[in-house]
């Protein structure tokens, strides 16, 4: 409730990235546009390559904060 998300909406969000590999440069992408949204926060084009990128080569800090 606080973050204005629907429940339906996390739902989807949880179920896609269950079924799909995030390893997946599409896939991931896709998710990092819906979280953008659900967020109401921009990613530029830069940080998405960078996240895509850590992701995908298993270089994700264990405090993803630091990524953004």
């Amino acid at each position: 409730n606080k973050s204005g998300v629907g429940k339906q909406t996390i739902l989807d969000l949880a179920e896609k990235l269950q079924k799909n590999d995030l390893k997946n440069e599409t896939t991931l992408r896709e998710v990092i546009h819906e979280l953008s949204k659900m967020t109401g926060k921009e990613v530029s084009k830069e940080k998405e390559d960078k996240i895509v990128e850590a992701v995908v080569n298993d270089k994700v800090p264990k405090d993803i904060d630091k990524m953004i």
